[in-house]
This record gives C-alpha cells, sequence and structure tokens, in this order.
C-alpha cells in the first residue's frame, strides 16, 4: 500500500505540535489565532456567560501551555485544546450546580443583537436542556462548523457516536421547539 504524501497542512500541524511541545510562544499564538474565537464562542454556548467563556478559554490556554510538553502526537493540538476547554467548561459547570450563582453575579456588558427575541431566547433554552454530549455535538458540528470526525476527537467518541448524538439533539431539539398542540 502507498504511503499518504504529507500535506502542507501536515507539515503546519507538527510544527505547531513541536512548538507547543518546545514551549514556544509563537506557537502558542498562532494556536490562539486558529483557535481563539471559536473557542470563545463555544465556551459561551456552553456556558451562557461572556465573562465565564473568556476565563474558560483563558483557563484552557494556561492548561495548555503547561500541559504541552506531555502532548503526544497522533492528534491535532487544536484538538486537544478543544478537549481541554470543554472539560473546564464541564467543571465551571459542575461548580455552578454545587453553588447556584445569584443573577447579580452574572453581568453582560454588551448582548448581543437581537439576545432579546424569544425565538433566541427559546433556541437558547432549548441548546441548554440537551444531556451533555449531545449539546457539545450539536455545538461543535452545527453551530462551530466541526466536522465529525474532528467532534469525535474532542469528545473521545467514535465518529458514528458522534453522528448519533447528534442526530438525537436534532430530535430533541425540534420536539422542544414545536409548537405545543392545543385541543379544542
Amino acid at each position: 500500500m502507498a504511503s499518504k504524501i504529507p500535506s502542507v497542512e501536515d507539515h503546519v500541524a507538527q510544527d505547531l505540535l513541536e512548538g507547543c511541545q518546545a514551549g514556544r510562544i509563537d506557537a502558542f499564538e498562532r494556536l490562539y489565532e486558529q483557535t481563539g474565537a471559536k473557542m470563545k464562542s463555544l465556551a459561551a454556548n456552553l456556558l451562557g456567560n461572556v465573562a465565564d467563556a473568556e476565563d474558560a478559554v483563558q483557563e484552557t490556554f494556561l492548561k495548555v501551555c503547561r500541559g504541552a510538553g506531555s502532548l503526544k502526537g497522533g492528534s491535532a493540538v487544536s484538538t486537544w485544546a478543544f478537549r481541554i476547554l470543554l472539560n473546564t467548561c464541564y467543571d465551571t459547570l459542575r461548580r455552578r450546580r454545587r453553588r447556584p450563582e445569584t443573577g447579580a453575579e452574572i453581568l453582560e456588558l454588551s448582548p448581543a443583537p437581537g439576545a432579546d427575541h424569544p425565538l433566541r431566547l427559546s433556541l437558547e433554552r432549548a441548546v441548554g436542556s440537551l444531556p451533555e454530549r449531545e449539546r457539545a455535538v450539536f455545538l461543535l458540528v452545527e453551530v462551530e462548523g466541526f466536522s465529525h470526525r474532528e467532534a469525535s476527537e474532542v469528545l473521545e467518541v467514535p465518529e458514528a457516536t458522534s453522528r448519533t448524538l447528534l442526530f438525537s439533539a436534532r430530535g430533541r431539539l425540534k420536539r422542544s421547539l414545536s409548537p405545543i398542540e392545543r385541543t379544542a
């Protein structure tokens, strides 16, 4: 069987991996440039709060910097970083469940345009009510544009499981967003 010829992307990914493992600041900066916006978006969707999302991304990059030396080849640095982000967000959500916040502790300085639109609020509530893994797959694939292969690597599940979780999430969302049938 013929071996695969490495692509430019493969070389760039390998350089990024080696740079992060060596602790080179430029490699971490490139990783942030490539993933920062998607990470903030994913964290905001998981946590429902921009300030918490920014904190989660910052904490993730601290963990990435500290643990980069132990990173093994085989998966992309960005996949590894997103996995750390998801775990960081899940930790934040667990802390919230143990110590509920009051409304005064959450301050959104600049809500997104249309943030108070009833449909948007319904969608956010519906997505927020999904089981953790279904919500993660939905946000990764449908909102952030990850492939099922990438989502499965981030979540450390088989690709078929990623597809099944998304199918289930879509069904739950469809049922929860369907108008309630009224009997006369």
